[in-house]
């Protein structure tokens, strides 16, 4: 088949679905045509070496990648986002016609930047059929994307309308389902398609002395939160769980984000002193991280929107073969506790996590290493990335089949 893939994000960001997805489909014996724009996450600034320019497009065997400007650099206001999206779905426009026509099937992976730029390809690209990766449901609600006012309800909109106009739509988790087709996606047309994740960098491994000279502390139990400091996560909970416990467990919180001024300032007002915080790694540590840790730590607030949602980082983490503490609601904590690969708890509820720390501190090493084994198990058997790129794959198979079966319905009716 040739399969176009329009992605806001690519490699070398680590925008590890589309990227893995595209080398995968490749390695299939399929002709991949890309459309992406120049790289700048998570700053908002085109990386250092790069220049963006109409003329830009890379070949490797069997992948072509186009990628097209876009505004940038704003000050991540609402009306800046939105101008930097726009101005993709414009440039997606002008260049995406040309360089994905005459493909059997264009998959698209639904970030809010994406939306308008696949309704607008959609558009041009006519009789295409189309595969919809849903990896956020109303994100103009909640988090780094937030908006309110008119620029919520332009976004909410145009959701609704690309659910209508693309032949299948994928969700990332099953409660997905649900809030997908109260938007207006035909639930005859939703399919389940989980997350995988970057398996060259989330693997079981064992701890360099770097690792854990930044990790461990004098021998207490260690959770680990890796990645975004943000509003999603509601990270100020952990650390009013974890400041009665020094002495038992340590919080150490690797990265950064918008709530990271508010969640160090809380560490601080309640002498949480087993709260520690680890700047931002390269993702080539990650695993090395994850190893040196006893437990990671994934956190949602307590959202309709998010307990319809399974992060990254649990995939991430099941892969690493470590076993995890939840404090979320939903899809989250019902995969954590049926695959029995950590403990859990309902979101923005310091005590109860309060508790599920001092218990994962209790709890012995081998038994600590037989959940990270059962996650780990859980994660091949259900979330890996050939898995992954075997249902998308079927998927495209499926609407390029039934698209040509109604021309081909639509020619004999004619004749």
């Amino acid at each position: 088949m040739k399969i176009g893939i329009l992605s806001y994000h690519f490699p070398p960001e680590p925008a590890f679905i589309p990227g893995t997805l595209a080398e995968e489909l490749a390695a299939r014996g399929h002709e991949v045509r890309v459309l992406t724009g120049f790289p700048d996450y998570p700053g908002g600034h085109v990386y250092p070496g790069w220049r963006q320019r109409w003329r830009h497009e890379t070949r490797s065997e069997r992948i072509t990648v186009r990628r097209v400007p876009r505004w940038s650099g704003g000050d991540g206001s609402a009306r800046a986002r939105m101008a930097t999206w726009l101005s993709f779905a414009g440039s997606a426009g002008l260049i995406g016609r040309g360089h994905l026509a005459g493909v059997d099937a264009l998959y698209v992976h639904q970030l809010p930047p994406t939306t308008f730029a696949a309704l607008g390809l959609l558009r041009l690209l006519g009789s295409v059929p189309s595969l919809l990766h849903v990896q956020d449901v109303r994100p103009e609600l909640v988090g780094p994307t937030a908006m309110t006012g008119p620029w919520a309800a332009r976004i909410a909109a145009a959701t609704r309308r690309l659910y209508r106009a693309t032949d299948l739509v994928a969700v990332t988790a099953p409660g997905m389902r649900d809030l997908v087709v109260a938007d207006g996606a035909d639930p005859a047309r939703v399919r389940l398609v989980l997350n995988w994740t970057d398996e060259r960098i989330f693997h079981p491994a064992e701890p360099t002395r770097e690792a854990r000279r930044l990790v461990r502390g004098d021998g207490r139990c260690v959770v680990m939160h890796a990645g975004t400091i943000g509003p999603r996560q509601g990270l100020e909970t952990a650390v009013r769980a974890a400041a009665p416990l020094q002495g038992t467990m340590d919080l150490v919180l690797v990265g950064s984000g918008a709530d990271e001024p508010a969640v160090r300032g809380l560490a601080s007002e309640l002498g949480a002193g087993n709260v520690r915080f680890v700047p931002r790694r390269s993702a080539l540590d990650m695993a090395d991280l994850y190893a040196a840790a006893d437990y990671q730590l994934v956190m949602l607030r307590d959202l309709p929107e998010l307990r319809a949602a399974v992060p990254g980082k649990l995939q991430a983490a099941l892969s690493s073969a470590a076993p995890v503490v939840a404090s979320a609601g939903g899809d989250t904590v019902e995969l954590v506790e049926r695959t029995r690969a950590g403990l859990s708890c309902p979101p923005e509820d310091w005590a109860l996590l309060a508790d599920r720390f001092w218990l994962a501190a209790t709890i012995p090493t081998t038994a600590r290493v037989e959940m990270g084994r059962r996650g780990r198990e859980a994660y091949l058997r259900e979330m890996s990335l050939r898995g992954g790129v075997d249902r998308v794959e079927r998927l495209l198979y499926e609407i390029a089949a039934r698209r040509g079966d109604k021309q081909g319905s639509g020619l004999d009716s004619e004749a």
